[in-house]
């Protein structure tokens, strides 16, 4: 559309490059743009439309709080605001916990900080996050990230911030040999981050992947709780993009049980279903009772917007009456059965990482036996960007970075789009020249 090329800033993009069609509607796992064009769609937009595009019982909730009530403050009580938290505490198990809502990923990270820094009288205390990770673009969410789109826009130690290497066991920073070595590496060094930086106050990760493509080893998840609770740093899951069902359960911790159970979460993406901008950041008892009777120093305009949390309650209520999570656990793993099959064909299919849920990730490689990879990350090869283009053409949406293939369709997906989406990357795959 003209007018919004010349009108609108584009995010992660040439601003001159910035060249797409307009959406105007969709409903399920597709969506549609003005010219009457249908997409399959296999990444939730942005890993986020986990309830699948126009919801009916989500935009029924936002139509009846709009001629309800619009906004209030957070100075005084919403029916809506109150009913979420109560859902989100109840879902995660964090009994006699708090929920501060806030508008997006970014913000819920930067807050959950400002929590755990409050909560410890530690204003400054360092941050342990890693490499090849993205928790938002504001910039002391930046300074979180190890991601290479934020390199070089924020100095992190001037933001009381300290990475370590990632558990990526298909290239391990460690030089391993095997996930599990990789994840218990990767443990160690978080547990001297902390050591060697006396005032840590907290460690800020994902429990799973994000857009960075790296799932962590099992074992990497209970044993980096170990390392917190043994030296009294709060631990922060990011569950903005694995939240919801995203990787088979409510919350990407929870497939290790209690022995995975983080200080303190943040949501966004799938909280609404991305169907009204909604955050937020989950907090233990342990925690909340340390601000109990402090100011909290925070505030934000739209903090429990009535309108978003509406529709974060029919979102949480869609989840549940449709089954959804369970649906994503067990049509996802159908979904990663497929795509081991289709590693099999395609001996460009370097690594196959995934399988919790509604979610997996295929590392493209020039050549198998070395690991060399299509290109340095986080370049796109050129023959991955025409598999893309080619597959909008045949009416599907993938989503890649780097030498990645993302694969995050909205969980209401049926199992014969899902098998018409692997037909059409089988196809594409097989006719590409990755030379």
């Amino acid at each position: 559309m003209a007018i919004e090329r010349d009108t609108v800033l584009h995010s992660w993009c040439v601003q001159a490059d910035w060249k797409a069609p307009t959406v105007v509607g969709g409903r399920g796992a597709r969506f549609r743009d003005a010219a009457g064009r249908s997409y399959l769609d296999m990444s939730s937009l942005a890993e986020c439309m986990n309830l699948g595009h126009q919801h009916p019982a989500v935009v029924a909730a936002i139509q009846e709080q709009a001629a309800r009530l619009c906004f209030v403050t957070s100075a005084w009580g919403a029916e809506p605001r109150a009913e979420l938290a109560a859902l989100l505490l109840e879902k995660s198990g964090f009994e006699g916990g708090r929920v501060f809502f806030t508008l997006g990923g970014a913000d819920a990270n930067e807050h959950a900080v400002k929590f755990a820094r409050q909560a410890c009288g530690r204003p400054r205390g360092t941050v342990i996050a890693r490499d090849r990770s993205y928790h938002g673009a504001t910039y002391g969410a930046m300074a979180f990230s190890g991601d290479s789109r934020t390199r070089g826009q924020v100095d992190p130690a001037a933001h009381g911030v300290h990475h370590v290497p990632p558990p990526y066991a298909y290239r391990c920073p460690f030089g391993t040999s095997s996930p599990e070595a990789c994840g218990e590496r990767a443990v160690e060094a978080v547990a001297r981050a902390i050591d060697d930086h006396l005032g840590a106050t907290a460690v800020l990760m994902e429990p799973d992947a994000g857009t960075n493509g790296i799932v962590a080893p099992d074992n990497f998840w209970p044993g980096l709780r170990r390392a917190t609770r043994e030296r009294g740093v709060w631990l922060i899951a990011d569950e903005v993009m694995s939240g919801f069902g995203r990787c088979g359960e409510w919350f990407a911790w929870q497939r290790h049980g209690e022995a995975g159970r983080p200080d303190l979460m943040t949501l966004a993406k799938g909280l609404t279903g991305a169907h009204l901008p909604l955050a937020a950041v989950v907090l233990s008892r342990d925690v909340a009772s340390r601000l109990e009777h402090e100011v909290l120093h925070t505030g934000l305009t739209y903090c429990g917007h009535p309108l978003a949390c509406a529709a974060g309650v029919a979102a949480v209520r869609a989840y549940e009456d449709e089954r959804l999570i369970e649906r994503s656990k067990t049509l996802g793993a159908w979904l990663f059965q497929e795509l081991r099959a289709l590693q099999a064909r395609h001996p460009v299919i370097g690594d196959l990482r995934g399988g919790h849920g509604l979610f997996a990730v295929l590392e493209l490689v020039k050549d198998r036996a070395t690991r060399e990879p299509l290109r340095p990350w986080p370049e796109v090869h050129p023959s991955l960007r025409a598999l893309v283009a080619r597959a909008l053409d045949a009416g599907v949406s993938f989503a890649v970075r780097g030498n990645l293939i993302l694969l995050a369709p909205p969980l209401v997906i049926e199992e014969r789009e899902l098998g018409e989406a692997l037909g059409v990357l089988d196809r594409l795959l097989g006719d590409t020249e990755w030379s």
